[in-house]
């Protein structure tokens, strides 16, 4: 599994206008229904809240990586948010978040597989400022993509 053979053209957001953290997330989850990622927006929601009660998904550098794993989900995905400001998330540098990537992983034993990868996957990428750097300052999905390509 490849982050390039994850990422959809139609659950890439850039130049948003998320207000807070429950803005970001119904957003990206709705992106993920439409697409068929998820069957429903609020159950899903219910257990990626259930999660970040566990502990932080701002990794840093204005990153968040919110996920849960869920039985709402139908296939596993991956929505994306460019926020154009800074939204207040708990995070491991006490700083804000711009760029948030939602994982849809199914809860069964194949999801739970699934969801190790992509989380090692998208560490692995994000521990590079200069991926960082170009997630972030994305105008357009072809870049989000770019982003990650490297």
């Amino acid at each position: 599994m490849e982050i390039t053979e994850i990422l959809n053209d139609h659950t890439i957001v850039t130049n948003m206008n998320f207000k807070d953290k429950h803005d970001a997330l119904c957003g990206l989850s709705q992106l993920l229904l439409e697409n068929e990622y998820i069957t429903n927006v609020e159950s899903f929601l219910a257990d990626v809240y259930a999660r970040e009660k566990v502990g932080q998904t701002g990794i840093g550098n204005y990153i968040a990586i919110p996920h849960g794993k869920s039985d709402f989900v139908n296939e596993i995905g991956v929505a994306i948010g460019i926020n154009n400001s800074e939204i207040s998330w708990e995070t491991m540098d006490g700083k804000g978040v711009r760029g948030i990537i939602l994982f849809a992983v199914g809860n069964d034993n194949e999801g739970a597989k699934n969801h190790l990868k992509l989380l090692s996957l998208f560490a692995r990428k994000l521990g590079n400022d200069e991926v960082i750097d170009k997630l972030l300052k994305s105008v357009k999905t072809e870049d989000v993509k770019d982003a990650f390509a490297n």
